[in-house]
């Protein structure tokens, strides 16, 4: 039985970093490829982000009810296939008439950070119910942070390899390894809960990650996709260097991600959030106003990795609120308030930076995390509080 799960966890973790490599070569290919290659401005690639985002909103929606319906397996495999067949589409096109219906079919939102998964991101609640069902209870975040890990750091590979091809060329390497770890999918050995759509027992626990999922993707959104285009529009720093700063702020991202479960153990999950993403916040707010490149890089390296660390925390402690046969549902229904509100901000983050408004999209981003934050501590309490609430979820699975 421990074989199996063995093998299960080996292949989607294949699975994961095949597509990974490949988002991190495409998250910085494809700025690149709107701006410089077919000279379009920050307002259209805005608008592609915004529609990719809405795109990986309904797609993730769906994914999440499949999930819980039909099954994980079948879901997971179709969700799988988006990538690689969006990567080909944009290979063989320059026409926005095909670029954003495969933006749109392949996430590339980039509304979250390399370790995060921020390209593709249709298939991660998916993966994450799957997982959540192969990892045992305690051990959730210990798995979940592993996962994003790898995920971080094959990404920020993917992110370095960019630089050893044409920008368009990129696409069509990266669908060849995203479809590399599909076929092995077939074999997983997932157990399926089927529940119905309409019955949400932990509807208010829902609610509440919902709630602030969907202020955390719009604060994700004013900045996140616009990383790289800032750096491109204000610094003018070309391709082959910005490859290798995405390469370190991936890295930095992963390697801090590991440190998700002593953090927990520490300082709970409310904390734990708070204390890392208060402390990215600050650094982001001031991050337009230097104008001092190696500052500004640092920030651009240290800053996504303070946002991301507490990442397995909170999805270890959403499968652990939640009922099995809705997990898929909960993380779907997380994710498109995410995304919607995402595509909120990336839209007026696109209009003020076309306008060269740089600094406004960091401000707005202060005010929202600031608000994020205060619910976190309000929905979820103190480190008591959790460790109470701990007690009963662990008394009611048993």
């Amino acid at each position: 039985m421990k074989n199996s799960i063995n093998r299960d966890i080996t292949v989607l973790g294949f699975s994961r970093v095949t597509r990974s490599i490949a988002a991190g070569m495409i998250n910085v290919a494809f700025p690149y490829y709107i701006l410089m290659t077919l000279h379009y401005g920050a307002f259209v690639i805005g608008l592609i982000y915004v529609s990719a985002t809405v795109g990986t909103a309904i797609f993730g929606f769906f994914s999440g009810i499949a999930t819980d319906v039909w099954g994980k397996r079948g879901t997971l495999i179709i969700a799988s296939a988006l990538l690689p067949v969006s990567a080909v589409i944009v290979y063989f096109s320059s026409s926005l008439w095909t670029i954003v219906p495969a933006a749109m079919i392949g996430g590339y939102s980039a509304t979250g950070s390399l370790a995060g998964g921020g390209i593709g991101g249709a298939v991660q609640p998916i993966q994450s119910a799957v997982l959540a069902g192969l990892a045992p209870h305690e051990k959730r975040t210990r798995y979940f942070s592993f996962f994003t890990f790898l995920s971080g750091v094959t990404a920020a590979i993917g992110a370095l390899f960019s630089k050893l091809f044409d920008v368009r060329d990129i696409f069509m390497v990266s669908a060849i390894i995203s479809a590399a770890g599909v076929p092995g999918l077939w074999y997983l050995h997932v157990a399926e809960a089927r529940g119905k759509i309409g019955k949400l027992k932990t509807k208010s626990t829902i609610g509440k990650f919902t709630l602030t999922g969907m202020l955390n993707g719009l604060s994700q959104g004013l900045i996140v996709p616009f990383l790289i285009p800032f750096f491109v529009l204000v610094y003018h720093v070309p391709k082959s260097l910005m490859s290798e700063y995405a390469f370190a702020s991936g890295l930095l991202g992963s390697f801090a991600i590991l440190g998700a479960p002593m953090l927990e153990k520490y300082f709970g999950f409310v904390k734990s959030i708070v204390v890392t993403r208060g402390i990215g916040t600050v650094l982001f707010v001031v991050f337009p106003l230097l104008r001092f490149l190696p500052v500004a890089v640092f920030i651009y390296i240290i800053g996504p990795a303070l946002r991301v660390m507490a990442l397995p925390i909170q999805q270890s402690e959403l499968t652990k609120r939640v009922d099995n046969d809705e997990m898929g549902r909960a993380l779907g229904i997380n994710q498109v308030a995410r995304l919607a509100a995402s595509s909120t901000g990336t839209g007026l983050s696109g209009y003020l930076m076309d306008t060269a408004l740089f600094e406004m999209p960091f401000f707005i981003y202060g005010v929202i995390m600031a608000a994020n934050l205060y619910l976190y501590i309000k929905f979820f309490g103190t480190r008591k509080e959790e460790l109470e609430e701990e007690i009963e979820v662990e008394a009611e699975v048993k």
